[in-house]
């Protein structure tokens, strides 16, 4: 697969697809859930949006990275949660509603706060002369067309066909799954020069994030006493990254366009599966042995 049709169009249109998989999950409800237990959003959209950021600045200081690197870590820490979240949250017991809310209003949000974070990484770690930047208005838009268009129509068609959106639900989700195989699979073979080498710079940096982060919503919703599966839901949604946005940003020649930045977005897409599985695991034997 040529590179610049793997990012020009096959890498928007996973992401768009993957998008469109989460949107025939959505309805109205998931956002008026804010309302019926604010307390549990607000502490996982702080989390996400505010803490993620902080402690991606703090790994990709501390680590040895190329400057390319380590604004590729930042890209996965700007870009919180996604379809994968959801599911495992339900695979590990956890409360799905708040799980797909958290991801839903992330989504909106994070069109506006990922040019800002990715823009201070880039001045921090490329250097204050650096001409690579994310043009504000342009990446809203952009970041809009690939996330917010397909998770409209996906809730256009819960809400207007609902039996049409749960015959697709299933097969779109292994599709997402598909496509995401793809994408990390053509960013690495399209780096595979470099692959051993950048496995070894980023991959620690990238798996310590995806813990620290785990580790830190699980300690945050559980202080703040939340109940067994809001913390679980927390806890991944906190821990778990888009790396498809990520990826999309880093490396779409109308954003970023640069294929070492989606690395960290890479390399973390296939370590994630690994820690939320095994998060998925010891959190049902958790929540087995409480009832017990």
């Amino acid at each position: 697969m040529e590179a610049n049709f793997l990012t020009a169009v096959f890498l928007p249109l996973a992401l768009f697809i993957i998008m469109l998989g989460m949107g025939l999950t959505l309805t109205l409800e998931d956002f008026k859930r804010v309302v019926i237990y604010p307390k549990a959003v607000v502490i996982g959209l702080v989390a996400q949006l505010i803490m993620l950021p902080i402690v991606g600045f703090g790994i990709a200081s501390v680590f040895p990275l190329e400057p390319q690197l380590a604004v590729g870590v930042m890209i996965l820490a700007a870009c919180p949660g996604g379809a994968t979240s959801n599911m495992i949250t339900f695979l590990a017991g956890g409360d799905v509603a708040l799980s797909v809310t958290l991801t839903a209003i992330s989504s909106f949000i994070t069109v506006f706060t990922i040019p800002l974070v990715v823009n201070l990484s880039m001045q921090r770690f490329l250097g204050e002369g650096t001409t690579l930047q994310l043009p504000f208005l342009n990446t809203v838009l952009q970041i809009a067309v690939i996330t917010l268009l397909p998770i409209a129509i996906g809730m256009i068609a819960k809400r207007y066909a609902p039996g049409l959106a749960d015959k697709a639900d299933k097969p779109v989700k292994w599709l997402s799954l598909f496509f995401l195989a793809v994408v990390i699979t053509g960013v690495l073979l399209r780096e595979r020069n470099n692959f051993v080498s950048y496995v070894i710079d980023v991959g620690l940096a990238t798996l310590v994030l995806n813990v620290v982060a785990m580790a830190l919503g699980f300690a945050i919703a559980t202080l703040t006493r939340l109940g067994e599966k809001r913390v679980t839901a927390i806890t991944v949604e906190v821990g778990i990254q888009n790396g498809t946005l990520a990826i999309a940003i880093a490396s779409t020649p109308t954003l970023l366009n640069s294929p070492t930045m989606a690395i960290p977005g890479a390399i973390y897409g296939l370590l994630m599966f690994v820690t939320g599985a095994g998060f998925a695991w010891w959190s049902s034997r958790r929540q087995a042995l409480l009832k017990a």
